[in-house]
C-alpha cells in the first residue's frame, strides 16, 4: 500500500481528548487505503516547561542532559496515541527517533539528520501496523539521544516521508495552511493554495511558524509533496510543491505581485565584532557559540574592519547566558543588540526586484517605523527593525503588496 506521513503539532495532541480526535483521524486515513506513519510533538507547551524545570534547577543546564530531558515530552505523546489507536481497535507500536532509524551528527539541541535507517518502521507497516514516532530526536553517531531544534518533528516527518518514498507528508497544525501573513496579525491574510518549495522555506527561515525550513529543504530535495492542513474546523490546505504543476493564472498573479507572502521575527540578534588591524573575520570561538543560530545576513565593511551578522536566535537555547559570556570574553572588539525584529516580504521576484525592497521600506517608514539596516536574498527583501514594531510592520507590508487597509492595530 501506499504510504501516508502524518506530523501533528503540540497544540493538536494537547490534551487526551484532543489525542483521541487525532487517533480517529489516523484510523479513518488507514481506512482509506494507506500505511500511515504518524510523527507526534509533544503536548501543548511540555517542551517549554522542561526547559523551565530544568532552569529551576541550574540556571545553566548542561546541553547533553537537556536532550535527555526535553525528549521525554514526544515520548509521552507517541504512546499515549499509540493506546488511542489500539482502543479504536486498531494496532498500533510507537517509536522513539533512535528506534526509528534517524541518525543525527553531535550538536545538542540543534542536531541535523545525517542519514535514516525506517528498517523497524518498514517491518511493521510491512505486518499492517500504524506506526507512531516520536518526533524533534533522534540519535548521534556517537549513540548519545539528540533534539533537531524547534520545528524538528516537521523535519522528522519529511525525512521519514523521503525514506520511505511516502506518497505525501501532511503537516497538521491549529491553522489550515499557509497564510500571506499571521492570520493572528493580520485578520484579512489570505490563505495560499499552493506554494513552491523555496518560497516555503525561506518563509519559515525568517519567522513563518507553519513549517520548519529544514523540513522543507529534505522535501524539496526529496520532491515529497508537502501539505499544510488544520487537525480540525477546515478541509483546506495549503500544498507545498514544485511550481510545474502550478496553473498558469496562479504563477502570473504571484510574479506580478513580486511577493508571496510577508512574515515577521522577533528572535533577532545583532552582532558586530571590530576586528584587529590585520583581520575582519569572527573569531574561532565566536563561530562555534552561533553554531545553532541561522545567520540571516552577514557582511564585512572593510573600512572599519567590522563583521555585521543578523542572527536568528530560535534554536538558541540560552541567548542571555551567549550575550554575557561572549561580551566577557571579547570585550572591547563585541557588540550585540537585542530587542530586534525583522519584518521580510518573500516572492520568487522579490530579492532581485528593486521595487519589492523600496515598497517595504517606503511603507514602513511612512508609519514611522525607522529600519536599522535592510538586506535581501534571491527570494526575499528584509528590513531590520525594533522589535515592539514586527507585528506593525507585518501589517503595513502586507498592506503595500495585497491591498489590505483593515489590518487590527491600523
Amino acid at each position: 500500500m501506499a504510504i501516508i506521513v502524518q506530523k501533528y503539532g503540540g497544540s493538536s495532541v494537547a490534551t487526551p481528548q484532543r489525542i483521541k480526535e487525532v487517533a480517529a483521524k489516523v484510523v479513518a486515513t488507514r481506512n482509506r487505503g494507506y500505511d500511515v506513519v504518524v510523527v507526534v510533538s509533544a503536548m501543548g507547551n511540555q517542551t517549554d516547561d522542561l526547559m523551565a524545570l530544568a532552569r529551576q534547577v541550574t540556571p545553566h543546564p548542561n546541553s547533553r542532559e537537556l536532550d535527555m530531558l526535553v525528549t521525554v515530552g514526544e515520548r509521552i505523546s507517541m504512546a499515549l496515541l499509540s493506546m488511542a489507536i489500539h482502543d479504536l481497535g486498531y494496532h498500533a507500536i510507537s517509536f522513539t527517533g533512535s528506534q526509528s532509524g534517524i541518525i543525527t551528527n553531535d550538536t545538542p539541541g540543534a542536531a541535523r539528520i545525517l542519514d535514516i535507517r525506517p528498517y523497524r518502521v518498514q517491518d511493521e507497516l510491512a505486518r499492517g501496523n500504524i506506526v507512531i514516532v516520536a518526533g524533534y530526536q533522534g540519535v548521534s553517531y556517537k549513540l548519545e539521544v539528540t533534539t533537531l531544534g524547534r520545528g524538528g518533528s516537521d523535519t522528522t516527518a519529511v525525512a521519514l516521508a523521503a525514506a520511505l518514498s511516502a506518497e505525501a507528508c501532511e503537516i497538521y497544525s491549529d491553522v489550515d495552511g499557509v497564510y500571506t501573513a499571521d492570520p493572528r496579525v493580520v485578520l484579512d491574510a489570505a490563505r495560499l493554495v499552493e506554494i513552491d518549495y523555496e518560497e516555503m522555506q525561506e518563509l519559515a527561515r525568517f519567522g513563518a511558524k507553519v513549517l520548519n525550513p529544514e523540513a522543507v529543504e529534505f522535501a524539496r530535495r526529496s520532491g515529497i509533496q508537502l501539505f499544510a492542513k488544520a487537525t480540525s474546523g477546515s478541509d483546506q490546505h495549503t500544498a507545498i510543491r514544485r511550481p510545474d504543476g502550478f496553473p498558469d493564472t496562479l504563477l502570473a498573479e504571484q510574479r506580478a505581485n513580486y511577493v508571496t507572502g510577508v512574515t515577521g521575527c522577533t528572535k533577532i540578534l545583532l552582532v558586530e565584532h571590530r576586528g584587529e588591524p590585520d583581520r575582519e573575520h569572527l573569531p574561532d570561538a565566536l563561530l562555534a557559540e552561533l553554531e545553532p543560530c541561522e545567520i540571516l545576513y552577514s557582511a564585512i565593511d572593510a573600512r572599519e574592519r567590522t563583521v555585521r551578522l543578523v542572527l536568528h536566535t530560535e534554536n538558541m537555547r540560552q541567548p542571555v547566558s551567549f550575550i554575557e559570556e561572549a561580551a566577557a570574553r571579547f570585550a572591547g572588539t563585541l557588540s550585540i543588540t537585542q530587542d530586534l525584529g525583522l519584518v521580510t516580504a518573500v516572492g520568487s521576484r522579490a530579492g532581485c526586484t528593486p521595487a519589492a525592497l523600496r515598497r517595504l521600506l517606503s511603507s514602513i517608514e511612512r508609519s514611522s517605523i525607522h529600519p536599522r539596516l535592510s538586506f535581501t536574498s534571491r527570494l526575499a527583501v528584509s528590513a531590520l527593525i525594533p522589535r515592539t514594531d514586527v507585528d506593525r510592520a507585518v501589517q503595513v507590508v502586507h498592506g503595500e503588496f495585497f491591498g489590505s487597509d483593515h489590518a487590527p492595530g491600523l
